[in-house]
């Protein structure tokens, strides 16, 4: 066997149509365009969104809204969250890779602490962010707070 008498499976490959060679091919003629009209002429492309002449959806719909090109997103986590793994996982540090192994955030989040719930631990907890309150809480339990860049 060498490479010169390999050929494809049988009923694998098929003829392309080719159309506009005589009438004898049965696909002469109009070339399956069918008769006069823009899309059987050449060169003919439709617009992109175009609605045989109705005003098209992006038109119809007003636009809106302005997103800021600076704006940080954040994932936010709650105090009570934090108790819950410091809790489980008996943990006096939280940071972003116990935040990645429990499963609340990716790798490419940023995250904030919000206020909500209590706190008893006493931790030291690293973040983007944190609110006020979620900082004052933190504090108050005789934990540290760490803010990354």
């Amino acid at each position: 066997m060498d490479l010169s008498s390999l050929k494809p499976a049988e009923g694998s490959t098929k003829n392309r149509k080719r159309i506009g060679r005589g009438q004898g091919s049965g696909r002469g003629g109009t070339s399956t365009r069918g008769h006069k009209g823009q899309k059987s002429r050449s060169g003919y492309s439709k617009k992109v969104g175009f609605e045989g002449g109705q005003m098209p959806l992006q038109r119809r719909v007003p636009k809106f809204g302005f997103n800021p090109i600076n704006r940080v997103e954040y994932r936010a986590i709650n105090l009570e969250k934090l108790q819950e793994l410091a809790d489980t996982l008996k943990l006096t540090k939280i940071d972003q890779e116990v935040l990645i192994n429990a499963g609340l955030i990716s790798r490419k989040h940023s995250v904030k602490i919000l206020g909500k719930g209590a706190l008893s631990a006493k931790l030291e907890v690293t973040a983007h962010a944190f609110s006020k309150t979620a900082e004052e809480a933190i504090t108050t339990a005789g934990g540290t707070v760490v803010k990354l860049n």
